[in-house]
C-alpha cells in the first residue's frame, strides 16, 4: 500500500494512557507530509525532465541514424559515380587510342604511298632521261653516219633567188634531198 502525503496528514492514532502528545504527532506528520509532497513534486518534475530528455535523445538518435544513412547513400553514390567515371574515362581513352592508331596507320600508309609515288616518279624521270639520252645519242649517231656517207655540200650563194621567190636552199637540206 502506498502512502500519500494526504494519508500522512490525516492519519489519526488511537489514544492510550500516558500516550504521545497528539499535537506533536500531528505537527510531525504535517512536516513529513509537506516534505513528502515536495519530494513527490520534485520526483515528478525530474521524471518529466527525464522524459523530455529521452524524447530529445530519441530525436537526436533518429537524426543521427538518418544522417548515417544519408552519408552511406552519398558514399555509395559517390563510389558508383567514380566507378562510372572511371569506366567512361577508360572507354574514352580506348576510343582515342583506337582512333590514334587508325590515324597513325593511315598516315603511315599515306607516307608509304607518297614514297612509292616519289620512287616511281624518280624511276620514270630516270627512264625518261635515259630514253631521251639514248634518243639524242641515236640522232647524233645518225647525224654522224650521215656526214660520213654524205659529205656536206657547198651552199649556194644566198643572194640568188630561185623561181619560187625563195632565196637559196636551207642550210640543213642536202642537194640530194631537195631534188
Amino acid at each position: 500500500m502506498r502512502i500519500t502525503p494526504i494519508d500522512i496528514a490525516h492519519k489519526s492514532f488511537g489514544k492510550k494512557m500516558m500516550g504521545l502528545d497528539a499535537d506533536e504527532v500531528m505537527d510531525f506528520l504535517q512536516q513529513i507530509a509537506a516534505q513528502m509532497e515536495a519530494l513527490i513534486q520534485e520526483r515528478n518534475t525530474l521524471k518529466e525532465a527525464i522524459r523530455e530528455k529521452e524524447l530529445s535523445l530519441m530525436e537526436y538518435k533518429e537524426r543521427d541514424q538518418v544522417l548515417k544513412e544519408t552519408i552511406a547513400t552519398a558514399t555509395q553514390m559517390a563510389d558508383r559515380l567514380r566507378q562510372d567515371a572511371d569506366r567512361e574515362a577508360k572507354l574514352i581513352i580506348a576510343d582515342a587510342q583506337q582512333k590514334a592508331e587508325i590515324i597513325t596507320r593511315d598516315s603511315r600508309d599515306s607516307l608509304k604511298k607518297m614514297y612509292q609515288e616519289v620512287t616511281d616518279l624518280k624511276r620514270a624521270r630516270m627512264q625518261f632521261e635515259a630514253n631521251l639520252k639514248a634518243l639524242a645519242q641515236a640522232h647524233l649517231s645518225l647525224l654522224e653516219q650521215g656526214e660520213k656517207y654524205m659529205p656536206q655540200a657547198q651552199l649556194p650563194n644566198h643572194n640568188m633567188v630561185n623561181g619560187n621567190g625563195n632565196a637559196g636552199r636551207s642550210p640543213n637540206v642536202s642537194p640530194l634531198s631537195a631534188e
